[in-house]
């Protein structure tokens, strides 16, 4: 065997206590350099050990992480606050006294005048939780007959005062059936002069859809309950039938999807036009299953993407549209021809859409280094988390000074305040480093790639430092699908996307969905017949004009 000389030095530290003799002596042995050779090949296994027990090592760490970050999101809030301990550690960081608040100090004072704020008065009586036009049905109670007698003269009693008990009642939404009459006229002269009658019918009025039983209530008041209360189709056919109506899901989804590619389709069309010409859409996406899509499985996934007007658009749009996968070009597609800045999360597909100012999200980032902070051990977030974590807070905390300033005043303060935060933000990442499966390095290359993009928001003062708003947006559909899980049909799953679009542009416009919904399929069967541009006239922004 061949032998190499390969000299491994231990330093061992030997003590031999014999407490059974009756001396009771003691023998210590002094620390002493042992040298011991060894094969090449018990060398190589034992280097090799030596790296499984790195690679283990971080695959534990790995693991633990994730069951750290599974616990939090199972039973601990889901916000992206940080934890006590680690606020204590920003205190001592920063040296403000009051971290989440700090303000960076500007060169000059500037005197800032906020709107006034009303707050709304908590609901303590009848007249704090309803309109002012409700309607008011009145009950009078009164005495009557011998009631009105005196018990002690016998003389008859008058009335001198009232008092008025309010309460707040509920009646179920009814079904009636609606019947129009539409007569015909016979003229009796012409008839008995010629033996031909002149006849004339009465113009039926065009329906929502022609030779069916649906009308528009009843079509709203269907699409209301599923994408806004959240209430699946086969939920609605129960309610219905405890009312003794025999109304199936399959008809209801014939008359939601009929309808919706009537007549929503083409006002979706022309708030996609109009979304085209803003200087300012957010961007989102978030799953969705659909069981019979061609060529796919029931269990793959599709997705829903969301675009949506900035903060400061007259006329807010907010639209969905579903796709059968998350490729890069969906959005490229959808956003051809638009032409200003696009704001969305980190995710890469978004490159591909064409002059655009892409601009990233700021609540994003946070959030991975509050990942990273959980999946720490004890949640004691590391020095690299606790300095990341302040930074973003105090970005986040000049934008909540500036929320109610005009965007001219938000653009001219972000300068003074965020835009030198943020290049030294910059310069910080750069100097630090953690394993790239880690929580901490992820966040620490999601924060290397991503901060050119964010700081972005500088650029225009009505721009936002995150993309909450997206987010808030597409809330609604995450909602609902927690109802009805999934769509049957792409053909579904189409008109899903575009009845959601308008339900929450009407929601965004401050336009009650229900209403606006029967406004559309009571007018457009009319105004399609003599007017090529209906769908425009059919906007958001007409309605609220009409009403």
């Amino acid at each position: 065997m061949l032998v190499f000389g390969v000299v491994l030095w231990y330093n061992l530290s030997m003590e031999n206590t014999n407490k059974n003799t009756q001396t009771n002596t003691t023998k210590n042995t002094n620390n002493m350099n042992e040298t011991v050779t060894i094969s090449r090949a018990e060398y190589e296994k034992l280097k090799g050990l030596e790296s499984k027990v790195d690679e283990l090592t971080r695959m534990n760490e790995w693991f633990l992480e994730q069951i750290k970050l599974l616990n939090k999101s199972k039973y601990s809030s889901k916000t992206d606050s940080v934890s006590e301990e680690t606020h204590d550690q920003l205190s001592l960081l920063f040296d403000e006294a009051e971290t989440i608040g700090w303000i960076e100090k500007a060169t000059e004072e500037i005197e800032v005048s906020v709107a006034p704020h009303t707050r709304t008065r908590k609901s303590r009586s009848l007249i704090d939780v309803v309109p002012k036009d409700i309607p008011v049905e009145i009950e009078e109670h009164r005495l009557s007959g011998e009631e009105l007698n005196c018990e002690i003269c016998g003389n008859e009693m008058v009335e001198i005062g009232k008092t008025v008990r309010k309460t707040l009642k509920f009646i179920p939404s009814q079904v009636i059936v609606h019947e129009d009459w539409y007569y015909t006229y016979a003229c009796k002269a012409c008839e008995e002069e010629s033996d031909e009658a002149q006849i004339v019918k009465t113009v039926k009025d065009k329906s929502v859809l022609p030779g069916s039983y649906a009308s528009a209530e009843a079509v709203a008041h269907i699409m209301t309950q599923k994408y806004v209360m959240g209430v699946p189709l086969y939920r609605q056919e129960q309610e219905l039938k405890r009312k003794q109506i025999n109304l199936s899901r399959q008809t209801m989804s014939n008359w939601v999807i009929e309808s919706s590619e009537r007549w929503l389709m083409p006002i979706y069309e022309e708030l996609h036009k109009k979304l085209l010409k803003e200087d300012i859409i957010h961007a989102d996406e978030t799953e969705l299953q659909v069981l019979h899509e061609p060529g796919k499985k029931a269990q793959s996934t599709s997705f829903m993407w969301l675009y949506r007007t900035g903060q400061y658009a007259e006329n807010p749009i907010v639209l969905y549209e579903y796709k059968d996968n998350r490729r890069q070009e969906n959005p490229a597609i959808f956003l051809k021809g638009f032409n200003g800045y696009l704001q969305t999360d980190g995710y890469t597909g978004y490159n591909t859409v064409e002059n655009v100012v892409r601009v990233g999200c700021l609540a994003h980032l946070r959030r991975k280094f509050t990942d990273a902070e959980k999946a720490s051990p004890n949640c004691k977030a590391s020095p690299t988390v606790t300095t990341a974590l302040a930074y973003c807070n105090k970005l986040f905390a000049i934008e909540k000074e500036l929320v109610d300033l005009p965007h001219q005043e938000r653009f001219r303060l972000r300068k003074i305040k965020a835009e030198p935060l943020i290049a030294e933000f910059s310069a910080w990442a750069k100097t630090r480093m953690a394993s790239q499966k880690s929580k901490l390095g992820i966040a620490l290359t999601y924060l290397n790639h991503q901060l050119p993009v964010i700081q972005n928001y500088l650029l225009d003062g009505r721009l936002e430092c995150s993309n909450n708003l997206a987010e808030r947006s597409i809330k609604p559909f995450v909602i609902d699908r927690k109802n009805f899980l999934f769509a049957n049909t792409p053909k579904g799953a189409k008109n899903s996307a575009v009845t959601f679009s308008l339900i929450e542009t009407a929601k965004a416009s401050g336009i009650d969905p229900h209403k606006y919904l029967v406004y559309i399929f009571k007018t457009a069967p009319i105004l399609s017949s003599t007017d090529e541009n209906w769908a425009n006239k059919l906007l958001p922004e007409h309605f609220k004009t009409a009403y």
